[in-house]
């Protein structure tokens, strides 16, 4: 079985495009350095992570889609006959929607920090956001609602904290 990252069309052209990725952080003012910054940012992350989620982040992948009203949050096994990853998954994502749903982030915080992106507005404004649990056939997914735009906003702050700490592990937008 194929055990690669299920990415985007675009995951491939920019991964394969080392020299453009240069050009294009040297473009925007960032420098080789800064990428092995955020490579070490998302090492350490992957590691205080394996103390929080109890499966597998090299066999599975978060999505992060935000919507006019909140988001989902999903989490798949990369194999989607892993019934081991699968079940680690959908026991997280249960015990997380509880947490979550009582205004308790500090899961996140521990793997993230306490000073992520819109972590502050979430733990305050818990009470507004609706966090449901869905189970899929694959993992599990999170589905949040606010009618308050800026804790939507906020919770998109977060989604993209994530995206970027998770680096090869995350993928945005599906």
């Amino acid at each position: 079985m194929d055990s690669t990252k299920r990415r985007s069309p675009m995951a491939g052209v920019v991964a394969g495009a080392a020299g453009t990725a240069v050009a294009a952080l040297l473009l925007t003012g960032c420098s080789q350095h800064d990428t092995g910054g955020q490579n070490d940012r998302q090492d350490k992350v992957a590691e205080r992570g394996r103390s929080v989620m109890p499966f597998d982040l090299d066999q599975t992948t978060h999505h992060f889609t935000p919507t006019d009203t909140g988001g989902i949050q999903e989490v798949v096994a990369d194999e989607p006959g892993d019934t081991e990853q699968i079940g680690l998954i959908r026991s997280h994502l249960r015990q997380e929607a509880k947490a979550f749903t009582r205004g308790d982030f500090g899961d996140p915080a521990r793997i993230h920090g306490h000073d992520m992106p819109g972590l502050a507005q979430l733990e305050e404004g818990y009470e507004r956001l609706e966090v449901r649990y869905q189970k899929r056939t694959d993992g599990a997914a999170l589905t949040y609602h606010t009618e308050d735009p800026a804790l939507a906003g906020a919770l998109h702050d977060w989604f993209e904290a994530q995206l970027s700490d998770h680096g090869d592990h995350a993928e945005g937008g599906h």
